[in-house]
């Protein structure tokens, strides 16, 4: 395998999800998750422009559960994901721009309930694609962020 041109990561991260209007979110990333997931609130199938869209609310802060964003974005699918407590569940997945470091590319988020969890987003292997690796020892390599967990 060559390792030669792989950006190293850690466990936790710090990324901006720009058409989102997120900026310095800390995730969680998880090489077991295949796909990228997200807390939303009030997660709404909707029309706009014709086109099947998805409304939906995030709390970036996890200190300050009173600052809201609002977000509407194009339904991308919606797929059956099996959650980490074993549960399958229908989700609305969507397509974003994610900032990372200094790198830039898509990718898909799905929406769901992680009000129980320590992070509001998990950071799955598909979004990682084959430039990163994760040193799961470090936090925040890329990025930064608060390095207590």
């Amino acid at each position: 395998m060559n390792t030669e041109n792989k950006i190293i990561i850690g466990r936790l991260e710090s990324i901006d999800l720009p058409l989102l209007k997120i900026k310095d979110l800390q995730v969680r990333v998880d090489t077991g998750a295949k796909t990228s997931s997200i807390h939303a609130d009030n997660i709404v199938k909707i029309i706009k422009d014709g086109k099947k869209c998805v409304s939906f609310d995030i709390h970036p802060d996890i200190h300050n559960v009173n600052k809201l964003i609002s977000c509407v974005a194009p339904i991308s699918d919606i797929r059956k994901i099996k959650s980490s407590n074993g549960e399958s569940e229908q989700r609305y997945v969507i397509k974003t721009p994610v900032t990372l470091g200094a790198q830039k590319w898509e990718i898909e988020i799905t929406l769901t309930n992680r009000a129980d969890m320590n992070y509001l987003m998990l950071f799955g292997r598909e979004a990682l694609g084959t430039q990163f690796l994760v040193d799961a020892s470090e936090v925040f390599l890329q990025s930064t962020g608060d390095a207590a967990e």
